[in-house]
């Protein structure tokens, strides 16, 4: 049964990942179209094709493998400038292998043109227009999230804490002690003391009223050896009580990781864990936190993924921050799916995995470098810059950018993708990230 678990956890990762490339390439599918442009394919996944059909003038298919997609738009770049009397452009002097790289996209852009109106290709288009086909994808994988989130913190909600009591120690154990009942020789516990039973709900500790059980033991932590008035709701009416925490020493670990014995309050009471539906705002804040996270995780990517590759090669155990590749992510899910736990907590982790890849993918497409959705933009507006400038300076317009020139460059990139998702896919076999412990 875990097996067949496991296997249910990885088809459904697989499946919310397809999902999540195809509505990727909706986002720029749609403005293509709605912009004229002419789009040969929208496909979703690569290598061998397993279905297709056309509609129109586009052709929408599946592929083999759900490790991305594309759509073939006409024009991506702008046709090739041969030098006059040349039969190679000019770049090739020299540079053959650089040459023969840029006749060969240029070859594959120019099969885009052929037979279509100029007018409806993408290079033709206004600068705001291709920045808003290019940024369609990223920013509908921001959109799914925060639906995700919002849906997870909103909708099925959180575990959390309440401010209803779930038990009352009735003494203070010594600490260090491995004993689990109470002897004549243990001082009484506070919140035993005070009369405060199960199923009591905190209404306000010393004056201050608490809407969760965080802020009623920052109160409780807060006042070692005080006595303040608690007030608790029970059996529909309010009752006062008086509460007396407890000397305790605790063991604080600071920001940059140094450890102090703090003396703070206790009182004995254990709160009833419980699902909170949050504001309709934490989805989208909690969104735009793990953009910020991720924005982290890729400036210092060298540096992690030297770290991944130490851990693999040594052993060590991986950061559970750290990159990760979708063998990984469908590993953890697949993980998720065979625990011991409610299916809503385990549908609820599953959706928080599936909405931080979607994260992972916004933040990781406007990379501006080809091919990534980032390098066309970073194009496009130096294609504004450049023809603001020739404006301002009573210039005629300057041509596109043939980012064609750039294929070599971009072939660099691609190695070093494809490098580093060998890496990561070997990671998450032979090192996987423990987040389930075991």
């Amino acid at each position: 049964m875990d097996v067949l678990l496991f296997v249910v956890g990885v088809v459904v990762m697989v499946i919310g990942l397809g999902a999540s490339i195809a509505l990727h390439e909706i986002g720029h599918l749609v403005p293509a179209k709605l912009f004229g442009v002419r789009v040969g394919q929208y496909m979703i996944g690569m290598g061998p094709t397993l279905w297709s059909r056309r509609r129109g003038e586009t052709e929408y298919g599946i592929k083999a493998l759900p490790v991305g997609g594309y759509i073939s738009m006409a024009g991506m770049y702008p046709p090739a400038q041969v030098a006059a009397g040349a039969s190679t452009p000019r770049a090739a002097r020299g540079r053959r292998m650089y040459a023969t790289l840029v006749q060969d996209a240029q070859a594959a852009n120019a099969e885009t043109l052929d037979g279509v109106d100029e007018s409806r290709t993408f290079h033709r288009l206004p600068v705001w227009k291709r920045v808003v086909i290019m940024l369609g994808g990223p920013v509908m994988n921001l959109v799914l999230a925060v639906v995700l989130f919002a849906v997870l913190f909103s909708g099925i909600g959180m575990q959390q804490a309440t401010t209803t009591v779930s038990q009352v120690a009735e003494c203070v154990l010594p600490a260090g002690s491995t004993a689990t009942e109470c002897s004549a020789a243990d001082a009484e516990a506070p919140a035993h003391a005070a009369g405060i039973l199960p199923g009591d709900v905190l209404v306000s500790l010393d004056g201050t009223e608490v809407e969760s059980f965080a802020e009623a033991s920052a109160i409780i932590q807060a006042h070692p050896g005080d006595a303040i008035p608690v007030v608790v709701e029970r059996d529909g009416s309010e009752t006062s009580l008086t509460l007396t925490p407890v000397e305790n020493q605790v063991e604080v670990t600071a920001d940059d990781g140094t450890t102090s014995v703090e003396t703070v309050g206790y009182a004995g009471v254990t709160a009833t864990v419980a699902r909170i539906q949050e504001p309709i705002w934490v989805g989208p804040q909690t969104a735009f936190e793990n953009v910020g996270a991720v924005v982290q995780i890729v400036a210092n990517l060298p540096a992690r993924l030297y770290d991944t590759a130490y851990d693999l090669f040594t052993g060590g155990e991986r950061d559970a921050d750290g990159p990760m590749s979708v063998v990984g992510v469908g590993r953890l899910a697949g993980e998720v799916a065979a625990t011991d736990a409610p299916v809503l907590d385990r549908i609820a982790v599953m959706m928080s995995l599936l909405a931080s890849l979607n994260i992972a993918l916004f933040v990781f497409n406007l990379v501006p470098l080809l091919p990534l959705d980032g390098g066309h933009i970073l194009i496009a507006l130096w294609d504004g810059l450049r023809r603001a400038v020739a404006k301002l300076l009573g210039r005629p317009e300057p041509k596109p950018t043939d980012a064609t020139k750039l294929v070599p460059v971009t072939l660099v990139v691609v190695v070093l993708l494809v490098g580093m998702g060998a890496l990561l896919f070997a990671a998450d076999i032979f090192n996987p990230v423990q987040l389930l412990g075991g």
